[in-house]
């Protein structure tokens, strides 16, 4: 009997010792799929921001040559008009010589009654005869030009046909990479829609964050700024229009890295804690610019961020720009106020277009509603 209780109890120890380990693997199989399917969220968002920063700048291009094309038109319309204008000052010169006639050359030549009379219509003459040579050569440059101009005309035209054909295609890849993001964001709703699951990433999303910056490789020389032309730069921060210099005065005189409306506040409550910065609402593709100079220390996705841009703004302060698009600098770039460092997205997984604004004192988040420009 005991015997039978003893075995009967060992069975039912070894059916729990057997479901925690099938629930493990499944936990283990639910977090490799997780992954999985961030790891193809980065990759597509990365190339959606590549495709959409190349578009932007074949879009740029097209303009650009449309407008060589459009000077070279009125050009064009210039020197045809000079043509015009050539031509009927050249045929009133003709028809005056064609009414006066070589005879009267001549008969000026052959009268000597009056010397005088007759030096001076000489002289004329030599002058309608070299205005009439300066003229064709005019109408024969100007025709010349006019040649050039088409020809320019002609090959700017088939570049432009070319990057319109290249835009074609960079909308189509854009428009692919947006719909395999949308059919991956729906399959990551679907594994991971509960909200303790979303309050886990949410916490591995910052967690992430805050060993990243613990790790960004700044050193207290990298940190400091000089003294002297900190001073120097401070003085014309009240009469400028682009903040720059030692970071620390520019307390409330920063300006807003992109235009919309503040979504979230800093220390507003979030799922978990709190907003450790500001959440501004704004089209998607605007363009985002730093809010004053320093360098660019991360480029990069991020889990639960996106396409995240840091700057480091020297004595410990940064600014943190996530959520883009496309980044438009890369790390160990230097920038200056008002420079444009990425374009407003929806990476990370959102679904909804808008900018993440941080800034952070040696690694502590602060308000940036204090620092920017009310």
């Amino acid at each position: 009997m005991v015997m039978r209780k003893i075995c009967k109890t060992s069975n039912e120890l070894n059916k729990v010792e057997s479901d925690i380990n099938e629930v493990k693997q499944d936990m283990q199989r639910l977090s490799q799929q997780k992954d999985t399917l961030q790891d193809l969220l980065a990759d597509i968002e990365k190339r959606y921001g590549e495709t959409a920063a190349s578009l932007k700048k074949l879009q740029t291009q097209i303009e650009q040559k449309r407008q060589s094309l459009d000077k070279i038109w009125q050009d064009m319309l210039g020197y045809q008009s000079e043509i015009d204008r050539l031509n009927k000052e050249l045929a009133g010169q003709i028809r005056a010589a064609y009414v006066m006639g070589q005879k009267e050359k001549l008969k000026l030549l052959l009268n000597q009654q009056d010397p005088a009379l007759s030096s001076r219509m000489m002289v004329y003459f030599n002058y309608i005869n070299k205005e009439r040579l300066k003229k064709l050569a005019d109408l024969e440059a100007a025709v010349q030009r006019l040649d050039q101009l088409d020809k320019q005309k002609q090959t700017e035209t088939e570049l432009l046909e070319q990057d319109l054909e290249r835009k074609k295609s960079e909308q189509a890849a854009l428009d692919e990479a947006r719909k395999q993001r949308n059919e991956l964001l729906v399959q990551i709703g679907n594994d991971f829609s509960s909200s303790e699951q979303q309050l886990s990433q949410l916490q591995e999303s910052e967690n992430r964050l805050k060993s990243l910056m613990a790790s960004l490789p700044i050193t207290e020389e990298e940190l400091a700024v000089d003294a002297e032309h900190a001073k120097e730069l401070s003085t014309s921060v009240e009469n400028s229009s682009e903040p720059m210099g030692d970071f620390s005065i520019l307390k409330g005189k920063l300006p807003w890295p992109v235009k919309g409306r503040l979504a979230q506040k800093f220390g507003s409550p979030r799922t978990e804690g709190t907003w450790d910065g500001v959440l501004i609402d704004a089209s998607e593709g605007m363009e985002i610019k730093a809010v004053t100079r320093g360098k660019v220390v991360y480029a990069e996705w991020l889990r639960g961020y996106g396409l995240l841009i840091i700057i480091d703004h020297g004595q410990g302060y940064m600014t943190l720009y996530a959520f883009n698009q496309s980044l438009y600098k890369r790390m160990g770039d230097s920038v200056e106020a008002g420079d444009v460092i990425a374009s407003v997205g929806q990476s990370g997984g959102r679904r909804q277009a808008g900018l993440y604004f941080g800034i952070r004192k040696k690694g502590v988040p602060i308000d940036p509603l204090e620092w920017c420009r009310r």
